[in-house]
């Protein structure tokens, strides 16, 4: 197998079944959990993966597995648990869970299955993301954040309710906002706000202040960029905070930032969840955008906590266009599978259909043919690229670089060249730097036995956006 597809993402949670050469996916990670608060040595969901079977089926982030089939979790070895969640010979699988808002739901989920042989679009979009990294990568960041919970164990589940401490309209404007920010995340995880008898309630605090320790250096170093990704706009931002490796002294400015969940239902004022931060930075920021960007990402770790400080986090962005072929990996111009009911099959596309153009671009060149020139046109093009937003990804590629918007017209050119054989940028054909039309529907010429078809196909735009703790 080419090295393209060696690196494409496969879709999470899958069973091979050899004797059918197939791959069968729900679309979600798990953790077996060793947190005594949260579905301790149970599976514990922590990605559900856009467009899948188990976000179909309304499985969440954070549920916990309890059955399956009707039959406990416990009753299995740990090291037998991913065989036991794929009961073999089934297509429906019956999921009991566990999370804040339900004691227990059952769920059905339908195995999405595959030939091992065949290639999604959605697979085929991470091959060829250098076309449209902008909307196409993976990227990892590190917010230094303390989280501490109880020191015994208690079942987070148990508490249902909260409200905030001491909250009136004398509150301080910015408290306010706080708390609401607090408020949307709780809501969303399945707590409900109760001010009269809530089961938790929230007390924030919150400081900027100048360093009266401060030493500068006498001499200036390069620092660290810092970025952070921000849920609500859907962007990595820039921060001006130092590197977590800087000593406080270095630091003319001190920013913090905390809340934590105090017990009401079981011991009264016990704390049971916390987190805060502390930054360090040269130059003065606004709270209220702290707040903004970070309490979204604080919260994620409630109820279900990995990591107690520096925590880790992945975004990976996907954009494509979606029309529901599938293309062997033994020959690419051939067609292994269409989805059913999908914009391609409803157009008249079959299976085994072999595609002659895409776009008017040549499908007749190897997979091997496809991939050399793949790398090549990522390192021709580089004259074309806006070296301002170069970024790592999570995969250490250290020259991912966003097209430059005032070289679109010959980036298009590019595209359209049929040396560089760009077939599949027919994904990415939303993009005014591909496709500056803007007509998104796909032409197909293809052969089905001795005939000779051409289909127009109009594709679902399908952006799938996962943050989660790495």
């Amino acid at each position: 197998m080419n090295k393209i597809f060696l690196v494409l993402i496969l879709l999470p949670f899958f069973v091979t079944l050899s004797a059918q050469e197939v791959t069968c996916r729900y679309g979600f990670s798990y953790d077996i959990s060793n947190n005594p608060h949260w579905g301790k040595d149970k599976p514990v969901i922590t990605i559900v993966y856009p467009n899948s079977p188990a976000e179909k089926a309304g499985i969440k982030p954070f549920d916990i597995i309890e059955e399956v089939d009707g039959v406990p979790i416990t009753e299995n070895e740990l090291d037998d648990i991913h065989l036991f969640m794929n009961p073999e010979g089934k297509e429906i699988v019956e999921f009991t869970l566990k999370n804040i808002k339900d004691d227990t739901r059952k769920v059905k989920v339908k195995k999405e299955c595959k030939s091992i042989y065949s290639l999604s679009e959605s697979q085929l979009a991470s091959a060829f993301a250098m076309y449209a990294v902008e909307d196409n990568h993976d990227r990892l960041f590190t917010c230094p954040f303390v989280t501490k919970q109880a020191d015994e164990a208690v079942d987070f589940s148990a508490f249902k309710s909260f409200a905030f401490f001491s909250q009136n309209e004398n509150q301080p404007e910015l408290a306010q906002k706080i708390n609401e920010l607090i408020r949307k995340e709780l809501t969303n995880r399945g707590l409900s706000f109760d001010p009269v008898n809530p089961d938790l309630t929230v007390q924030i605090s919150y400081s900027f202040t100048k360093n009266p320790n401060y030493k500068p250096k006498a001499t200036k170093t390069e620092l660290e960029e810092i970025y952070r990704y921000d849920i609500s706009r859907d962007r990595m931002t820039k921060f001006p905070f130092l590197p977590p490796s800087t000593i406080e002294t270095e630091a003319e400015y001190i920013l913090k930032l905390g809340f934590r969940f105090e017990d009401r239902k079981f011991v009264m004022g016990r704390i049971v969840w916390e987190c805060e931060v502390n930054e360090l930075m040269n130059e003065t920021f606004s709270l209220e955008d702290y707040a903004f960007v970070h309490i979204p990402l604080m919260c994620m770790q409630y109820p279900y906590v990995k990591y107690g400080r520096n925590v880790q986090f992945r975004l990976s962005k996907k954009k494509y266009l979606y029309t529901g072929i599938n293309y062997s990996i033994d020959d690419i111009s051939g067609i292994a599978s269409v989805d059913p009911f999908s914009p391609a099959a409803n157009a008249g596309i079959k299976p085994f259909d072999r595609l002659d153009f895409i776009e008017n671009k040549r499908m007749d060149r190897t997979s091997k043919q496809f991939t050399d020139t793949y790398h090549k046109f990522i390192a021709t093009t580089l004259k074309y690229k806006d070296y301002s937003t170069r970024f790592t990804d999570a995969n250490g590629f250290s020259t991912c670089i966003f097209w430059d918007p005032l070289k679109y017209a010959q980036i298009v050119k590019e595209f359209d060249n049929k040396k560089n054989l760009t077939a599949f940028s027919y994904l990415f054909s939303y993009a005014p730097y591909i496709n500056p039309s803007g007509n998104t529907t796909c032409f197909f010429k293809l052969r089905r036995a001795k005939e000779k078809f051409e289909f127009s196909v109009k594709p679902e735009i399908r952006s799938e956006i996962t943050v989660v703790v790495d």
